[in-house]
């Protein structure tokens, strides 16, 4: 069947009754949203996908988020958490009062308490504590503001990264990066303006749904990149037709879907159509964005890249290139902090180790580079995992001693996440946690309350970021969730 007889085919659908129950609400709404911006559907295509700045409803502190995921989850108790008093209760059984009531993804029984498997210093004028694990990050804490009293629904690792970054631990809801281009569209037509960059030896364990669209058109969604080979799969041309053929054959398939949206408007026919056109245009400007060799030999080493390779350095040096380039919302999720002890990678002195190694010198030559350049003031960094580590041990009755390996359990009642830039106040920690780390007893952060700040310092009232589904109106943050106003 050619592509004509195709469409004629899919015309004729369009008249029955069938059809006309199942869309008509799209249609209808479409309409609606069309009469409310003033425009009419066959108007500019870009504009009707983008609605650049109309969904903002105050003056925004940052245009962009650069966002460092630790899936796996790394130990707030070896990093950034300083807890003398757990270090006294070291090899202790646990008391009853810590598991009362309390649910763990591995712990059974009476665990051992486990003192902290690092060292800490008091840094920068700020005097944050910082754990041997982290020499470079230790140079800028200055920079940053921490939130150790963060708290999260889910202690399992797909769920409570689903909850981190769509606002739910189910499948089905736009990632944060979707909220923030279906609000703010994008300032550069030649780029993605939701970009991905994995690290590590494996996904994130929710997959590809912590950057999907959910129920939002699908060109809201994250467009994975990579920093080896090519950056975006079947981004070149087939063999045997050159560019000005490509463009040609990619105007003629967007006439007729934009014959087709004018039938029936279907957001999804735009979708399809700026896909089309962004693929075109990404096919001279990615590889140009992507191309770490430009960067001068200290800019490399300050970031410790590796030429060649899928690494978490590489990762932060084109977060960097892609903020410079306008994109809003850059995501890196690098993977391996599971550190439950079971193993040599999953032991706090071994396979962590190695994960703080990774990170440290390029996460800290990113906000260092940000700032010498004036973007960390327009740039909104935000550093951590889905959730944090017991402080108890990880045990099937084993005492401390007698195990090759040591690690903690899931935790979702503390850990720490830190912010940079994007008008969030510099040098200060912000809630505590009790003497050991296990519950946080003052200024808690909800996961939900760090989406709606993230949010706030974008231009919106997550309150008023809104899209209607099944009958509803959804937002990131569920019906929960408050901008945490003193670290802003």
């Amino acid at each position: 069947m050619s592509i004509f007889q195709e469409l004629q085919h899919r015309q004729a659908a369009y008249h029955t009754r069938r059809h006309f129950l199942r869309t008509c609400s799209t249609g209808l709404g479409a309409m609606a949203l069309h009469s409310l911006f003033g425009r009419s559907p066959g108007n500019d295509i870009a504009h009707d996908l983008s609605l650049v700045n109309t969904l903002r409803h105050h003056a925004p502190k940052a245009k962009r988020v650069i966002y460092l995921h630790m899936a796996g989850a790394p130990s707030q108790l070896e990093l950034f958490q300083y807890k003398p008093k757990l270090k006294e209760l070291d090899g202790k059984p646990c008391p009853e009062s810590l598991l009362e009531g309390q649910k763990f993804a591995f712990i059974r029984g009476t665990p051992y308490m486990l003192g902290p498997q690092a060292e800490f210093r008091q840094h920068g004028e700020s005097g944050a504590w910082v754990s041997e694990r982290l020499p470079f990050f230790s140079k800028i804490v200055d920079d940053v503001c921490f939130l150790h009293a963060m708290h999260t629904d889910e202690f399992n690792h797909a769920p409570a990264q689903l909850l981190m970054h769509s606002g739910s631990p189910r499948l089905g809801r736009p990632s944060m990066g979707s909220w923030v281009t279906y609000g703010l569209g994008s300032e550069n037509e030649n780029l993605p303006s939701f970009v991905v960059l994995l690290s590590g030896a494996s996904a994130p364990s929710a997959g590809k749904s912590v950057w999907g669209s959910g129920f939002l058109p699908s060109v809201y969604q994250g467009i994975q990149c990579r920093s080896k080979g090519d950056p975006v799969l079947y981004l070149s041309d087939p063999k045997g037709l050159d560019r000005k053929l490509r463009k040609k054959t990619i105007e003629t398939i967007n006439q007729i879907n934009q014959k087709e949206y004018e039938e029936v408007n279907d957001p999804e026919v735009l979708t399809r159509i700026a896909q089309y056109e962004l693929a075109f245009n990404m096919q001279m400007s990615v590889p140009e964005a992507m191309n770490i060799e430009d960067e001068p030999e200290y800019i490399r080493q300050a970031y410790g890249v590796e030429p060649g390779k899928e690494s978490f350095a590489n990762n932060c040096l084109l977060a960097r290139r892609l903020a410079e380039r306008d994109v809003r919302f850059i995501q890196l999720f690098h993977w391996g902090w599971d550190s439950h002890g079971t193993a040599f990678n999953e032991g706090l002195q071994h396979g962590f180790k190695d994960r703080c190694r990774e990170v440290d010198q390029p996460m800290t030559a990113l906000i260092k580079d940000l700032k010498q350049r004036g973007l960390l003031d327009e740039t909104l960094v935000v550093w951590g995992g889905e959730f944090g580590r017991t402080p108890m041990q990880e045990t099937l009755g084993e005492v401390v001693r007698d195990r090759p390996f040591v690690g903690r359990d899931h935790h979702k009642e503390a850990f720490t996440i830190w912010m940079a830039g994007g008008g969030i106040k510099p040098g200060i920690s912000y809630g505590k946690t009790d003497d050991i780390g296990f519950y946080g007893v003052e200024d808690r952060v909800h996961v939900h309350d760090l989406q709606a700040t993230i949010l706030h310092q974008l231009g919106f009232d997550h309150e008023k970021l809104t899209y209607r589904f099944q009958g509803r109106d959804f937002r990131l943050t569920d019906v929960h969730g408050e901008v945490v106003k003193a670290i802003i």
